[in-house]
């Protein structure tokens, strides 16, 4: 018996970039390919032929400037100008590396130095740290300021570099416009947060992002009605290959989200139609939703709305969910109708919540050795639990399996890239008759749902050898309203007889606060309070996987910018645990030795 799939979707074949720009301004012309803001309350629309001009002004100058062959990076906010600038490199001048705005200069430094990059776009913001780099780096050659009206010392103008190559490009110069792609070849080069271990250089090519764009167009639909709000960071994959590059594939209009604070304004203004989220952005959204039904004394009547919708439109497609639920929709824009999640598991009661409220959630998974969609839940056949299955032109499997059927998730297809970056025994590591071995664990059900189980590098391997998944556990204690986040991690006690599961959480104090007096993250009453939560999610767990140590944190874990906690933090010890227990139990007994004495 054949597997079902979700409803499939006619793909346009593209071989690189540069082919899919092209083809776009054949189909689309002078739609909108971006909304840009000029002034507080107004937008001008860039068709997709004035983009496509802008890309190859940009390109022409970089060559005039004796940069074809070369690396470039780009670093800065979500932009029009950052899109530009990406595709004039990619598309005829030579490698890309995008880089994250939130670094420090000394790291924007090596990773500038590990790519040997000859020039660097940049935004304004990044001025003070680029200023730095530069006199620094001798083989820094340039550096464009996309804020910049004119040349001004060390730093080039974008709007310059524009303006000169319109002007070499209407004297007849094509050399950026004829130039051949190598689609086989690095043309992407992207640092990994490193979130487990250092940021390793990830090589793509044309054909690697093009074959995952092609078999994602073949499962989510999208066109000229349709415009998406970009809010997570360009730099990272997820974000450049499907809510940019495969926008525009679609002919779908791009506007930018103007940071984390403006999320709401953005959606009133621009209304889009689809929105790219991290689980953080969406778990926040249902949490705001249930805090406010709790304070109006409404959560039961949400509830009830809540399973009343979702049975509707699951079992008879009966929609009245954006009716009931208007004020939900309208306070994100009122026109969103797709959402679509990734870079981390997203809880399965905020998917199905959201979902019964008239927003359709598709949830993914993928990695930047991927290009980096492996696989996605449709909007007419998911499992909220799973990370959906594995895109039409993508092989996956599980190898060394254990007695539960959990082991190694391992991706082949033309989206896999093409190796670490100077790092050859890295990738040796990782492909393997080419297939890419993800480190992630997990299993794939027989409807060929896959579900993520953790990252092998942060199991717990019990004295008895059982595999513990700190995910796993962690999604039972964030499901609390009162833990904002938790880390889990494995200790042996001090004679070696045993694996203790601890946790490192972090309280809601704003939750907290709001129903009871606590305020002091570090009192005894919020103890108590995720002493029971940690209680409460252990009735859950098989009894070899139930946390037995916890420590409150008051700080929140220091997290990738696409919100995914950075795991390589010093978590404290068995003994340090005891130790500090101790030491409260010693200053108690001293005291008490006072006493008697006196």
């Amino acid at each position: 018996m054949s597997k079902k799939y979700g409803k499939r979707y006619e793909s346009r074949s593209i071989i690189s970039l540069k082919d899919m720009l092209k083809k776009s301004v054949e189909q689309y012309g002078d739609h909108a390919a971006f909304k840009v803001r000029i002034e507080d309350d107004r937008f001008k629309s860039v068709s997709y032929i004035e983009y496509q001009n802008d890309v190859n002004a940009i390109g022409t100058a970089l060559i005039n400037l004796g940069l074809k062959g070369k690396t470039i990076a780009v670093i800065g906010e979500n932009s029009y100008k950052w899109c530009v600038s990406y595709l004039a490199v990619v598309n005829g001048t030579g490698i890309v590396v995008p880089l994250d705005k939130e670094l420090p200069h000394y790291e924007i430094k090596n990773l500038l130095e590990r790519s040997h990059a000859s020039a660097i776009f940049y935004s304004g913001k990044s001025l003070d740290n680029i200023n730095k780099v530069f006199s620094e780096l001798p083989s820094l050659e340039f550096c464009i300021n996309m804020d910049l009206l004119e040349v001004e010392g060390d730093n080039l103008s974008f709007d310059t570099l524009l303006e000169k190559g319109k002007k070499l490009i209407s004297e007849g110069n094509t050399v950026f416009s004829d130039a051949k792609i190598n689609v086989e070849e690095m043309s992407m080069l992207l640092f990994t947060s490193g979130t487990t271990d250092n940021s390793k250089g990830v090589m793509l090519s044309h054909k690697n992002i093009c074959a995952d764009m092609m078999t994602v167009g073949k499962v989510i639909y999208a066109d000229t009605k349709d415009s998406i709000l970009s809010i997570l960071p360009l730099h990272h994959t997820y974000e450049c290959t499907c809510g940019f590059l495969e926008m525009l594939n679609l002919g779908v209009t791009i506007s930018f989200c103007e940071g984390i604070r403006h999320i709401a304004k953005n959606l009133r203004e621009l209304q889009p139609s689809i929105i790219m989220a991290v689980p953080l952005i969406l778990e926040n959204v249902y949490n705001k939703i249930v805090k406010t039904a709790k304070k109006n004394k409404q959560y039961t009547k949400l509830r009830i709305a809540v399973a009343v919708c979702g049975f509707l439109y699951s079992r008879f497609r009966i929609d009245i969910r954006k009716k009931v639920f208007k004020d939900v929709n309208e306070s994100l824009g009122g026109n969103l109708r797709l959402i679509i999640s990734g870079a981390a598991a997203l809880n399965p009661k905020v998917s199905k919540t959201l979902r019964a409220m008239g927003l359709d959630i598709m949830q993914g998974y993928g990695l930047t050795e991927c290009s980096p969609i492996v696989s996605v839940n449709q909007m007419d056949y998911y499992k909220d639990a799973s990370a959906g299955q594995a895109l039409p032109d993508v092989e996956v499997k599980v190898v060394d399996k254990d007695e539960n059927g959990i082991g190694e998730i391992i991706v082949k297809g033309d989206n896999v890239m093409l190796g670490y970056y100077k790092d050859e025994e890295a990738t040796k590591n990782v492909l393997k008759d080419d297939w890419f071995y993800t480190g992630d664990f997990g299993y794939i059900d027989n409807d060929g749902f896959i579900f993520i189980s953790g990252r092998k590098k942060n199991v717990i391997v019990t004295k008895n050898g059982k595999n513990i998944f700190p995910e796993d556990v962690e999604l039972y204690l964030n499901q609390s309203i009162f833990i904002k986040e938790s880390i889990v991690y494995g200790v042996d006690e001090e004679d070696d007889s045993e694996t203790i599961v601890c946790a490192q959480i972090v309280p809601d104090m704003e939750i907290i606060s709001e129903q009871y007096s606590y305020t002091d993250p570090s009192s005894q009453g919020v103890y108590q309070l995720i002493k029971d939560e940690v209680k409460k999610a252990n009735k859950k767990l098989i009894s070899y996987k139930k946390v037995k140590r916890f420590d409150i944190r008051s700080d929140e874990f220091e997290k990738t910018t696409t919100k995914k906690i950075k795991r390589h933090i010093e978590l404290p010890s068995f003994k340090k645990l005891q130790e500090t227990v101790m030491s409260k139990v010693d200053g108690v007994k001293d005291i008490i030795e006072d006493k008697i004495k006196k």
